[in-house]
Parts: C-alpha cells; sequence; structure tokens
C-alpha cells in the first residue's frame, strides 16, 4: 500500500460529522495550549475495500493533535480518525502505512501516534462475543486483538491502549423520522418523563455565556454526586466560544438549559458537525429531580438537531452493555431509553515511533489522569 500525503492548512479540513476531527475541534485545542496538524492523504481504493476498481482512488484527510508531554518528548493524537474506514483486514495495514506515512511530518521526538478510532468493533458483529441475552461482552484480551489487527502488517506495531480517551461505546439515534415516531420507538418511561416535565412546565432554551455560572453550578453538582474529575469553568468557556467559521468543517455550539418556574434543572452542550448531533457534556441539578428536567432536555436538543438538518444524534458515551457493575451503566439506562442503536468502537490504538519513551509512557499511563480532555 501507498499514501501520497502532504500538510494543509487546518481551515481546509474536510467537512465531517466527526466533530473531534473538525476545524472547530482543532481551534478548541489551540486554545488549550496544543498544536493541532491537518494532512490530506490518497490511497488506492483496492488497497482498502475488496473488489474495488484498480485506478480508483479514495481521499481523506486526518486531524492530528500534539501534546508535549516532557521537555523534548510529543504524542500525536488522532481523535476519532482517520474518518475513512477500510474493511476489516485492511485497516491495520493503514494505519502503519498513515503512521509511517506521518513520522517525518511530525515532531523528530513523537513517541507515538495514538489512533482513537472511531471505526465498529471488529468483535461487535460476531456472535460468539454476545451472551444469550444478546449484550455484548467486550473484545478478546488484548493480544488477541493485536494479533488480528496486525494481520498482514509488515512490522506487527499496531498496540491497543491501555485505556481508551473518547468513549469507545455510544448510542445513535436516527432523527430520520417525524417527532411522534421518534416518541413511539422511546422505552414507555422515558416517553412518561418527557410528558411528565411538560406537565410541569420544564422549559429548554439556548443559554450564552451569562448563563455560564448557571452551567458550572449544576456541573459541579454533578461531578460530586458521581465522582467525576472536575475540569475548570474555563475548558467550558472555550467549548462554548470557540469558532471555525471562515473553515470548510465549523460546528454549531449550543448550550441548553431546562428549568421550570426560573429554577436550573439540567444543562447540555450540543454540538452540531455536518449531519450530526453531538451530546457532548451535560450536568444536572441534586433539587427538583422529579421534574424529570434531564429527558425534556434530551428530547428537546433531538429536536433541535433535526431542525438544523441532523439526521443522527450521538449520545456520547455509555457502557459496552447493560452491566449494573459497569461505571457508566447509570448512563447507559438514561440513553438506552430513547430508543437509538448502541455501537462499539475499536477505541484506542498506538503506534509507536520511539520504543524505549514509548514503553516508559505506557507504564505510568494509567496512574495518571491522562491528557485528552
Amino acid at each position: 500500500m501507498y499514501i501520497d500525503i502532504c500538510k494543509k492548512e487546518i481551515r481546509q479540513v474536510n467537512k465531517t460529522a466527526i466533530l473531534q476531527q473538525t476545524a472547530y475541534w482543532s481551534e478548541v485545542k489551540r486554545r488549550q495550549g496544543w498544536e493541532t496538524s491537518a494532512f490530506d492523504f490518497k490511497v488506492r481504493r483496492r488497497d482498502l475495500f475488496a473488489g474495488a476498481a484498480d485506478q480508483d482512488y479514495a481521499v481523506s484527510d486526518v486531524l492530528v493533535i500534539l501534546r508535549q508531554i516532557s521537555e523534548e518528548h510529543y504524542i500525536a493524537y488522532v481523535p476519532y480518525g482517520p474518518e475513512i474506514e477500510p474493511d476489516t483486514d485492511c485497516q491495520g495495514v493503514l494505519l502503519e502505512e498513515l503512521s509511517e506515512s506521518l513520522r517525518p511530518l511530525l515532531p523528530e521526538k513523537c513517541i507515538m501516534i495514538r489512533y482513537d478510532l472511531a471505526w465498529q468493533s471488529h468483535w461487535s458483529g460476531e456472535e460468539q462475543y454476545f451472551d444469550e441475552n444478546g449484550c455484548w461482552l467486550g473484545p478478546p484480551a488484548k493480544q488477541l486483538q493485536e494479533l488480528r489487527f496486525n494481520y498482514s502488517t509488515r512490522s506487527h506495531n499496531l498496540k491497543k491502549s491501555n485505556t481508551d480517551i473518547l468513549p469507545s461505546n455510544t448510542i445513535f439515534m436516527d432523527l430520520q423520522q417525524d417527532d411522534q415516531l421518534l416518541l413511539d420507538r422511546m422505552k414507555a418511561k422515558t416517553r412518561y418523563n418527557i410528558q411528565l416535565a411538560g406537565r410541569k412546565g420544564v422549559q429548554v432554551k439556548t443559554a450564552g455565556l451569562e448563563n455560564i455560572d448557571t452551567w458550572y453550578n449544576l456541573y459541579a453538582q454533578t461531578c460530586a454526586r458521581n465522582g467525576i474529575v472536575q475540569e475548570e469553568m474555563g475548558y467550558f468557556r472555550t467549548i462554548l466560544t470557540a469558532r471555525a467559521n471562515n473553515s470548510t468543517s465549523p460546528a454549531d455550539v449550543e448550550m441548553l438549559l431546562a428549568e421550570a418556574d426560573g429554577i436550573p434543572l439540567a444543562a447540555m452542550f450540543l454540538v452540531v458537525a455536518g449531519h450530526r448531533g453531538t451530546y457532548l457534556y451535560g450536568a444536572s441539578s441534586n433539587t427538583h429531580r422529579n421534574y424529570m428536567g434531564t429527558y425534556m432536555l434530551q428530547w428537546e436538543a433531538m429536536r433541535r438537531a433535526k431542525r438544523k438538518g441532523c439526521t443522527e444524534y450521538d449520545f456520547f458515551g455509555v457502557s459496552p452493555a447493560p452491566d449494573p457493575q459497569h461505571p457508566l451503566y447509570g448512563l447507559y439506562k438514561f440513553k438506552n431509553g430513547f430508543g437509538g442503536e448502541l455501537f462499539h468502537r475499536m477505541g484506542c490504538w498506538d503506534y509507536p515511533l520511539l520504543k524505549a519513551p514509548y514503553t516508559a509512557y505506557t507504564a505510568t499511563e494509567l496512574y495518571s489522569k491522562g491528557y485528552h480532555r
């Protein structure tokens, strides 16, 4: 496989439904002090897809975020990229060739490229990885994953990361239906809670920077209630104010606030990129939970995403199965009630560029908070 690659301006990043591969996301990370780069690449389709014509080419791009982890060393992180998804047996080969093509274009002391793959897990479509109730059991052991993913690669250098950064399991909601059909597809309890919120007078409005303190108060309550590490307010200011309107891949960002009788109940960030609306961050109050503000908030977010031209809604992060012992089970139970489809991604995979620093970094990584937010 041969890849023709070249660097390009961030504002030329291709339009995409993958939020983390947009010029908007590059601007968010730049304001946080990270470096970003974008690259076009071209590869013969026959090297990616069985039965493709010999002379056809696939043209795509990739957004790479650079993080300096020491005085001299860097990590190259590719959030939910590359977007193009080859046949299963060709995926490892593509990442190997892409990594070697990127190597001379990255800092000399870059220790690895970490791909946070949005591609469907190889093991989520195979019957043997599901129990008798149809619940996914997850992928096999790390060594078996690596053996399969490195099939046909030259160096067998792709390593399954010790941890995923972005959510590897989500629920997608198909928005290509009218509101009544969307409601009919929900679980009865979810539909009832939306209706109950309406009867209790819950309203959802667009909020701006003037409401950032309200958001952060709800967010702080949520973090304390669920044992979540709390981000600084400045991070959410960046999410809300960053723009890439002079680019080919901007994003439309809204902070939505659910309230009743002037009392804040819940809030969230809705981001629209391409044909997808994404529920990026959410928070809710410790009080007045019987008003079901979170249910009305999600319902209104989906309706707003539809009005903006979205055909799907990404709930962004759940447990991989209905396992009460999983820390994200509560999110699964809530989000699954809206009637979407559970989707399992491949998660993070590393291509080490400098073996010794990479080994040292991954040995300590499990004990740190990590470098991506």
